[in-house]
């Protein structure tokens, strides 16, 4: 069967919102009564895992600013107080970039039940997924479908990151790549999850973003800006989903609502 297509969807929204939109559209879906406990867990996994990290962390860098300290003499020890903030606000930007990728993993099945709920409130329909033991069994399904994202992210992200190495190359054209990069991977690393709750195919998921690329890439683009302002990045996950979502129901929902559509 060969993929439907978006033109009658694109035609009625052509007057919708953007990706951008969609995207501060989730802050406010976040806060509603019946979304909150499925933004809480994940966001609480993720906030004692990067508690306990940055815990483990700021030890080392401890003891790594008492070498450094010894190792200066007298009259450049003003540099601690120059370095201290900057180190630590280093540390917790890689951090919070690490810890965005693990946590899609360690939280893809709150992920799909939150996409699930978002999908419920917006269309006042259910979307049966089944009980919390056909959850369990689902489990290597979803873990499959964030392995075949990482199979897709993984090459791209080192050619695209190879490029800041040539020359001129590198200062004017790949940070610019790099980013278009990154929002077309937060379109599909979030999107993905409305898409795979109805059985749609990884790769009719990333087709259907290319059909309408002008919101997918603005509404990547917004993840990628915020996942860079610290504190703001832990809320990022819930946020884009529920914005995704949101865009599933407007932009590809009538579209894909058969299940198990196969690729051409």
């Amino acid at each position: 069967m060969s993929r439907p297509s978006l033109s009658s969807t694109r035609e009625s929204a052509r007057q919708a919102k953007s990706g951008f939109n969609y995207f501060m559209e989730g802050f406010q879906l976040i806060r509603r009564p019946g979304l909150r406990t499925f933004v809480f867990i994940p966001l609480m996994i993720n906030l004692l895992l990067f508690a306990g990290a940055f815990y483990v962390a700021f030890g080392q860098l401890e003891q790594l600013f008492a070498y450094i300290s010894g190792q200066l003499p007298e009259y450049l020890s003003w540099l601690n107080f120059l370095l201290w903030p900057l180190a630590v606000l280093t540390m917790l930007v890689v951090m919070a970039f690490i810890f965005s990728s693990v946590m899609n993993w360690l939280a893809a099945p709150f992920n799909g039940l939150l996409a699930e709920k978002v999908e419920q409130l917006l269309t006042g329909k259910p979307l049966y997924t089944g009980s919390t033991q056909d959850l369990i069994k689902d489990l290597p399904r979803i873990l499959g479908r964030e392995w075949l994202k990482l199979k897709y992210y993984l090459p791209r992200a080192i050619l695209f990151l190879l490029l800041f190495w040539v020359p001129l190359v590198g200062q004017t054209v790949a940070p610019v790549l790099w980013f278009l990069f990154s929002s077309w991977m937060m379109a599909i690393q979030y999107c993905d999850y409305p898409f795979d709750n109805h059985k749609v195919p990884f790769n009719d998921m990333r087709f259907a973003l290319r059909q309408t690329k002008g919101t997918s890439m603005s509404f990547g683009a917004a993840v990628t800006l915020f996942s860079m302002i610290p504190v703001v990045n832990f809320i990022v996950m819930p946020v884009a989903i529920c914005g995704a979502t949101a865009m599933w129901v407007d932009r590809y929902r009538e579209a894909y609502r058969h299940p198990h559509i196969a690729p051409e």
